[in-house]
């Protein structure tokens, strides 16, 4: 949006920045603190930038998640004159990570998310079909999130974790229980055990945890009789860009998703997914992948066998994975569905503002 001319803020939480930077690429980055605990931090960060935000020239203010669009009836109160819009992404009211306290605010969101916006988006149609549903949502759009990709042909990043080229399983995940990395540990070792899988295959494990350390204690017991377990904790930029580009498959065993981001950004690099069979996942995937039970380790494990007994089809259906990402979840056509989005909104906007000057001078 900021390359075709749009001005675009951004407000940011100071302890997700590894830098303080006040542009980037275009889009001007606004800092403002928050109260920095699981329960607490996003909200208390939404409330202090929808404050802020109200005193601002908005064409548009654009909330992202249940959680957050709690809130945003702050700005249809103080400021209706400013087209609002809100990003329903996942139901994380399901997520296992919450308390009960939490999951009852995050159902509340939920239905703030449906019934406040002037326009909801879901990133996918299964939120879409629940949010008509449930709370006769007719104003909600499906656009899907986009794979972004780095393009490498470097693996100088693997070395610090000895992995080599084509010779690992990739995770990506934040380290909470409802990603289901435990099933993935309990499948790898039980298939090197058995001697299911080729002796220099090893299993990486992108991500860290998010207000979860005893789960990530618990990961890191059960996976340290294992050398092929490779913790790499959070990575971005070059580093994750060549995990993803050198690695033999990609593995997604979440237990509930909106719509993940590394699925679709594994697909792009060309990985064949391995999934768990919930719909959040299988609607992406479509047959460009492997499919296990949820919750389930043992097949799962029949899956990981599967992939590598047979590396020239896991090859073929990452190929597949990935043509279908460019044609499905492209930015570039994300972009110009939300810019279209945003442009009726305002034209809505200001036809009823003009409507409601008419009659006031009549």
């Amino acid at each position: 949006m900021a390359k075709l001319g749009h001005e675009v803020f951004v407000y940011a939480r100071k302890n997700y920045a590894s830098e303080l930077i006040s542009e980037y690429k275009g889009v001007k980055i606004i800092y403002l603190p928050c109260v920095e605990t699981k329960n607490l931090g996003a909200i208390t960060h939404t409330l202090i930038a929808s404050l802020h935000a109200i005193f601002q020239k908005y064409d548009i203010v654009h909330y992202q998640a249940p959680g957050p669009s709690s809130l945003c009836w702050i700005m249809k109160l103080f400021n209706p004159s400013t087209g609002l819009v809100a990003t329903f992404n996942s139901r994380d009211e399901k997520h296992q990570k919450w308390g009960r306290i939490a999951r009852a605010y995050l159902r509340f969101g939920e239905f703030v998310i449906n019934k406040v916006p002037d326009r909801t988006i879901s990133v996918s149609k299964l939120i879409k079909e629940h949010s008509r549903e449930k709370y006769g949502n007719e104003h909600i759009t499906v656009i899907h999130n986009g794979s972004a990709i780095m393009p490498t042909n470097e693996t100088d990043e693997l070395d610090k974790w000895d992995l080599e080229k084509n010779h690992y399983f990739l995770t990506v995940a934040r380290l909470v229980r409802h990603k289901g990395i435990h099933y993935l540990i309990e499948a790898f070792k039980s298939a090197k055990k058995k001697h299911a899988l080729p002796e220099n295959l090893k299993l990486a494990i992108v991500g860290d945890s998010a207000y979860t350390d005893d789960y990530v204690t618990y990961l890191k017991k059960i996976a340290e009789a294992d050398a092929d377990i490779i913790f790499t904790g959070s990575q971005s930029g070059a580093s994750l860009a060549q995990l993803y580009a050198n690695a033999f498959a990609f593995v997604l065993p979440s237990e509930a998703e909106g719509l993940s981001n590394v699925l679709l950004e594994a697909m792009g690099y060309g990985l064949a997914p391995i999934i768990s069979s919930i719909p959040e996942n299988t609607i992406v995937v479509e047959d460009n992948g492997l499919t296990f039970e949820n919750s389930n380790a043992s097949d799962l494990e029949k899956m990981l066998i599967l992939a590598a007994s047979n590396p020239e089809n896991t090859k073929r259906l990452g190929l597949l994975a990935k043509q279908s990402v460019e044609k499905n979840y492209s930015w570039d056509e994300n972009v110009s569905r939300t810019l279209k989005l945003y442009s009726a909104l305002l034209q809505e906007k200001n036809s009823r503002r003009f409507i409601f000057q008419r009659k006031r001078l009549s």
